[in-house]
């Protein structure tokens, strides 16, 4: 079927970040298969993380279907879109639906998106990982793609005054090797191992990010271990 939205979406995002003069720099993509389903697997630090980690397929010309808070899907301007291109609706109340929809999706050879913290982190810190992109792996047959994106959340994040202004942010983005998801092995075991994945891919992109913090007014976006000025996990959760 054409894909009379998606692509169409692509284009007005690579646009919007050409003229921010977005310095987006990936590394991985040849991981991302390009044929069949998979399930690919991010953190999450901003709201346009979705739009960073599809771009991370394009190489491999594949678009991914994103499992995003039906809210989203009901909001007059991104309903449409969002239906458009075919991500798929999830109501924290009924989560089986959004499960069951994810599940024919990989098994009709897509590529199905997951952020699963759940939320963006506002610690910009790994969060815990919910099992559900494990299960979904282990039930339809197909890998585990992880990734990790840094620099998004001097775009736009929780909390934050989104830049859309001519900053020349750079935008690091790692995918790594697939990891396999056994039927026979325990979900929780599975999503250790790609919380792992997810954790060092993060860490190469903090090393390769290419800019400092300009003053002490700029350290908002580095994480506390890192010697910035987020909320550490513990004051998140306090704040809550």
């Amino acid at each position: 079927m054409a894909e009379l939205v998606y692509r169409p979406v692509v284009g007005a995002a690579l646009t919007l970040f050409k003229a921010l003069d977005l310095k987006i720099d990936t590394q991985g993509s040849e991981h991302i298969p390009r044929t069949g389903g998979a399930v690919l697997v991010s953190n999450h630090i901003s709201y346009l993380d979705f739009i960073f980690t599809g771009l991370a397929a394009l190489p491999q010309k594949r678009l991914v279907r994103f499992m995003a808070k039906d809210s989203v899907f009901r909001h007059k301007v991104s309903g449409p879109l969002m239906r458009g291109m075919k991500h798929i609706p999830v109501d924290r109340a009924q989560g089986e639906h959004a499960y069951k929809h994810a599940l024919e999706s990989l098994r009709a050879g897509e590529i199905i998106g997951v952020f699963p913290e759940a939320t963006i982190s506002q610690s910009f810190t790994l969060k815990g990982f919910k099992t559900g992109a494990a299960r979904l792996a282990q039930e339809a047959g197909v890998p585990l793609i992880p990734m990790a994106l840094w620099g998004t959340q001097r775009v736009w994040t929780k909390g934050r005054p989104r830049n859309f202004r001519r900053s020349h942010i750079p935008v690091t983005i790692r995918v790594g090797e697939p990891l396999e998801a056994p039927a026979d092995q325990y979900a929780g075991a599975i999503t250790r191992r790609l919380r792992e994945r997810c954790q060092e891919l993060l860490e190469a992109a903090q090393r390769a990010y290419p800019v400092r913090p300009k003053d002490a007014s700029d350290t908002w976006w580095v994480p506390a271990h890192l010697g910035g000025t987020a909320p550490t996990p513990a004051q998140v959760k306090e704040a809550g």
